[in-house]
């Protein structure tokens, strides 16, 4: 694939003074945008127009284009299975109303010119289970969109509308859509370590500083997003402990959300024990809990809270 480089000092010299947009109420737009429906007489051009026009600045276009996106386009689980990416053109994508993530991104850089937004493809990795972490893949396995609404550094926005659109089981064989809106100018503390791309340049703000240290991380889910976590501890995504030992985590957060329970689920998924309740405190900026790990064994962890998966962990617990 080709790829349009920003220079490096440019993205080098990124703060993170950026405050966390996906925390701004967009519900006027996805309602406009969720009233036109599917479009399925039109072509991708078309499209563009019709959902980017009702809106005057930037911003707003770019975001109709996200919701039509996540909201009509579904994984093409035949070709992830296959990692088949020959029909990830944007006309093939409107035609079929399937694709994987580079055809997600690929459509949406494609709309976001057509309505005049400055819009780049990033290739590169994520991780989905806790099986992954420590195991670095040999090429990229996904795939986003850099946004630029502005001439400051600040200006660029992180967009993954294949992650907004919902998920597909660890099979590939079942897609559920389940819309995301927090994927939309993510935070860009969470994005980088739930994101890695395949040329650092494209890494907004501080993050990983390779892949293995990106493939150490825990796994960042969706709901992380939704309720505004910062970087947990563990900072790795390993935890080796005792089973007489208690380990500690906190959960830095800045999204006025309130959480009402937190479980911790361990075991593979056909084979999970059962949810343990957390005791947990919340003073308004960081969740604490402590759990001792009882069970001799290695194993996938997830912090769930209320019915939502945060962040996965892989545990290594000896005697």
């Amino acid at each position: 694939m080709i790829k349009i480089l920003l220079p490096v000092i440019i993205l080098l010299s990124f703060s993170l003074h950026l405050t966390a947009q996906s925390a701004k109420d967009y519900s006027r737009t996805d309602s406009i945008v969720k009233k036109l429906g599917s479009l399925d007489s039109f072509n991708v051009a078309v499209i563009a127009d019709t959902v980017s026009a009702k809106f005057a600045d930037k911003e707003n276009k770019a975001r109709a284009i996200y919701f039509w996106i996540a909201n009509n386009i579904s994984f093409d689980l035949k070709a992830l299975k296959s990692n088949d990416n020959r029909k990830d053109d944007p006309v093939l994508v409107i035609q079929s109303r399937k694709a994987t993530p580079i055809g997600y991104a690929k459509l949406f850089q494609e709309m976001c010119s057509m309505a005049n937004i400055r819009c780049l493809t990033v290739d590169g990795y994520v991780k989905n289970y806790a099986e992954d972490i420590n195991n670095p893949l040999d090429e990229f396995n996904h795939s986003w969109n850099v946004v630029q609404l502005g001439q400051s550094p600040e200006e660029w926005y992180y967009v993954d509308v294949a992650k907004a659109s919902g998920f597909a089981d660890k099979k590939l064989s079942t897609f559920t859509r389940e819309f995301t809106s927090e994927y939309f100018f993510a935070s860009r503390t969470l994005f980088n370590l739930d994101h890695y791309p395949d040329n650092q340049s494209w890494q907004l703000g501080s993050g990983p500083k390779n892949i293995k240290e990106f493939y150490a991380l825990p796994v960042i889910s969706n709901a992380a997003y939704i309720y505004g976590l910062g970087k947990p501890q563990p900072v790795t995504g390993l935890i080796k402990s005792k089973t007489k030992n208690i380990t500690t985590f906190n959960f830095p957060h800045t999204n006025n959300v309130t959480i009402e329970s937190l479980q911790l689920v361990t075991g593979e998924e056909k084979k999970q024990e059962k949810a343990v309740a957390l005791n947990f405190t919340d003073d308004g900026r960081t969740i604490t809990f402590t759990h001792q790990f009882k069970k001799e064994d290695s194993y996938p962890v997830k912090i769930i809270a209320d019915g939502k998966v945060l962040v996965q962990y892989y545990a290594e617990i000896k005697e």
